[in-house]
């Protein structure tokens, strides 16, 4: 017969796996009649909680961090992280949690994070976004006892615990739709090269060039990072290569691209089309809608506390991944609809 676990126990009762923790060991947020329901259960099933578990939870202070590699202005201006910490805030209400948020925007606040954060029961656990190569507080994280979550893929993740999509494959889909729609010159404006979301993307955009038996070519790429502001200059530079269709690593990226390419008289889509990635609002309240790859922001910061929760009530080894779906939104900025109409002219 399997171990009986908080999970399987939860779901045999109908309760979340922090309820049946907080009842363990006597938390006042539980109802008196839910807390009977799941004593009856554990008498029951004779249920006993795993030794790392059990420890975990003799100490809990039913608090838990979120640590974002961002200052304090850029939190606020990338509509990613509000959208991000919005789904973990759901997430903490559902569990019982409160959250501690850090905002680190540069090396003086690296150094001073993880003496906060580790601090002998301050927190159950942590959330981190994924940030650079040689990210130091990462790497301290992992080698701790403190469970953590990375959400993004980190740079070593052997032994680390992440959430993410899987870039590669959705940059590489982007592309070869516009491809697929008849592109011939199809660049990309990528992110920071120092964070694996840019070079798994640009992975992407090149398999996707080489799949159609396009040849690759360094005029096609701009780099950029993140920034409405980066993508234009990007964009900028790429018209001088003269594309007619670009894959932005970013929403927020593509926008800046599309100011650039108004600013040059040009047209979208009739003279270059553009996908994004992230589907941020913003990308529908531009003068043209935006083609984008969606990915579920706030289900990151949902699935990521769950994931994190497993860490604090069932021990941190083995180390766990998961990864959610992305999706095409065919808008006007791709060129799809007005091809279509050519082909009926036609």
């Amino acid at each position: 017969m399997a171990e009986l676990t908080l999970e399987s126990l939860a779901k045999q009762i109908g309760v979340s796996r922090s309820t049946i923790s907080r009842v363990i060991n006597g938390s006042p947020n539980v109802s008196s009649e839910v807390r009977e329901k799941v004593l009856k259960a554990i008498q029951a099933t004779g249920f006993h909680p795993n030794a790392a578990a059990r420890s975990l939870a003799s100490q809990r202070s039913w608090m838990i961090g979120l640590v974002l590699p961002r200052s304090v202005a850029s939190f606020f201006t990338d509509p990613y992280f509000p959208q991000l910490t919005q789904g973990i805030a759901f997430s903490c209400n559902d569990h019982d949690l409160s959250l501690s948020l850090f905002l680190v925007g540069n090396k003086k606040d690296e150094e001073k994070i993880y003496p906060r954060i580790s601090r002998s029961g301050m927190l159950d656990g942590v959330l981190v976004q994924s940030g650079e190569a040689g990210d130091k507080l990462i790497e301290q994280l992992t080698k701790s006892n403190l469970p953590t979550v990375i959400i993004g893929r980190p740079w070593e993740s052997e032994n680390v615990t992440y959430i993410d999509v899987d870039n590669v494959n959705s940059a590489f889909n982007a592309t070869r739709y516009l491809i697929e729609l008849g592109y011939k010159r199809v660049a990309t404006i990528t992110g920071n090269m120092t964070s694996t979301v840019s070079i798994d993307r640009l992975e992407g955009y090149r398999k996707a060039l080489s799949g159609a038996g396009i040849k690759f070519q360094a005029a096609l790429v701009a780099k950029g990072d993140f920034t409405e502001g980066s993508g234009y200059e990007a964009m900028k530079k790429l018209l001088a290569s003269m594309p007619d269709a670009v894959f932005c690593a970013s929403d927020m990226m593509a926008v800046g691209a599309i100011r650039a390419i108004n600013e040059a008289g040009l047209t979208i889509p009739g003279d270059i089309a553009l996908v994004g990635f992230d589907d941020i609002p913003l990308g529908t309240l531009t003068n043209i809608q935006l083609t984008t790859m969606r990915q579920p922001i706030m289900q990151f910061g949902i699935k990521a506390v769950d994931l994190l929760m497993d860490l604090i009530e069932n021990g941190t080894t083995p180390a766990r991944r998961m990864f959610l779906n992305t999706e095409l939104v065919v808008r006007e900025s791709c060129g799809a609809r007005l091809k279509e109409n050519n082909s009926h002219r036609e």
